[in-house]
């Protein structure tokens, strides 16, 4: 069965509102452009296709989706002496390859995009009676959802799904806990503003870097006139710009004045680097995984690293570990579930791992073959290396 798009039918007890991510919404304000001197006063509609075209928008999605595929996703069990990794088939399902199809990079990253995008992550667990199959990514655009009593139900490719079957990750929840808030649709002002800006320096420069002109002076009557006075200016400027030169001629008494703003003038550099910042806070990532560098120096970068994994990365990480333990395993099954493994993202330098490494051995934290493990080395033959150690200094 083929889970990567089709035709989608809508339930009648569904009840709910377009989002502004679908095409046929407009999102729009007034009295804007007639500040960059445009003929309409409508802001650009934004869509997830408009939105992704602003370079701060496509690196926020691009950047959270692929940092959360690429961390380690595995599944354990507990026991008496700790958590054990399992092995088998629910291992490759999980950390190597959900579905005959994708690969579990290639499956997050998809299920991620559409979270930081229009705001809802779904997959359907396939089973073979109680045992797990696959996990197949849906088309959050081509499924509906709907509530029979307290139950919710998936409606996908004509087939409904129990939500107990559904792993169902949403950017933020709307009132009724059936539908959603998209991370584009929450910063759909910011996003029109520099797709504004975009167009306008588009236009701008496609210009030759001249603003609208107004010509001054004693003008020809009428309207054949105009056009021609018109026509004769337009052709000197386009002649000026073609030799590379700046000097062309004007009618005697005639002079040109800029309309409109001047982006200089208008602040306009300005003006789009805060972009950055106000599209990185819609989706609470630190502005310097956007390449934006202006406040930063090489202590507060360090930390903006932090940062992103302890109140961004970790959090998005354990609503997935929760989504995929309560539907993968059952709300009673507490002795298996799925983690990530986020001491990837918070490594550091070489000289800092092996610093902590040593200390975490010589305080019996951790054996020597777990710390190889953990450095992607194999293990040391030899049976103390597989045992806790201590300095003989520190014990009484």
């Amino acid at each position: 069965m083929n889970f990567l798009g089709f035709d989608i039918g809508r339930r009648r007890r569904e009840v709910r509102s377009e989002s502004p991510e679908s095409e046929t919404v407009q999102v729009s304000a007034s009295n804007f452009l007639a500040f960059f001197g445009q003929d309409t006063a409508d802001l650009p509609h934004v869509t997830i296709e408009r939105a992704l075209k602003v370079p701060a928008v496509a690196a926020a999605v691009a950047f959270l989706s692929r940092t959360l595929a690429a961390v380690p996703l595995h599944a354990f069990r507990t026991t008496a002496d700790g958590s054990v990794k399992l092995t088998g088939k629910l291992q490759t399902i999980i950390h190597e390859n959900p579905n005959p199809l994708m690969d579990t990079f290639k499956f997050r990253q998809y299920f991620w995009q559409q979270v930081f995008t229009g705001g809802r992550g779904l997959a359907w667990i396939e089973r073979n009676g109680v045992n797990l199959e696959a996990i197949w990514p849906m088309n959050p655009k081509k499924t509906s959802i709907s509530r029979i009593g307290p139950r919710l139900v998936y409606r996908h490719d004509g087939k409904d799904y129990p939500a107990e079957d559904v792993i169902d990750v949403p950017f933020m929840l709307k009132e009724d806990m059936l539908n959603h808030f998209g991370p584009i649709m929450l910063a759909s002002k910011a996003i029109q503003l520099a797709l504004a800006m975009n167009d306008y320096a588009s236009a701008f420069f496609a210009g030759g870097g001249v603003p609208p002109l107004a010509l001054t002076g004693p003008l020809p009557q009428g309207k054949d006139g105009m056009k021609r006075a018109m026509d004769d200016v337009h052709r000197a400027i386009e002649v000026a710009k073609s030799s590379a030169k700046p000097v062309f001629p004007l009618p005697p008494g005639h002079d040109l004045k800029p309309v409109g703003i001047d982006p200089e003038k208008g602040q306009m550099t300005d003006a789009r680097r805060f972009q950055i910042e106000e599209i990185a806070r819609a989706w609470q990532m630190p502005p310097v995984f956007l390449q934006d560098l202006t406040h930063a120096t090489l202590n507060n970068s360090e930390q903006q690293d932090l940062h992103l994994v302890k109140h961004l990365i970790s959090q998005w990480a354990s609503a997935l570990e929760g989504e995929m333990n309560l539907k993968i395993f059952g709300r009673f099954n507490g002795s298996r579930n799925v983690q990530h493994n986020l001491d990837g993202l918070m490594r550091g330098d070489y000289k800092s791992r092996i610093e902590g490494n040593a200390r975490a051995i010589q305080t019996s934290q951790m054996t020597p073959n777990e710390a190889r493990e953990k450095e992607n080395r194999p293990k040391h033959p030899n049976k103390a290396a597989d045992e806790l150690l201590i300095q003989g200094a520190t014990v009484c």
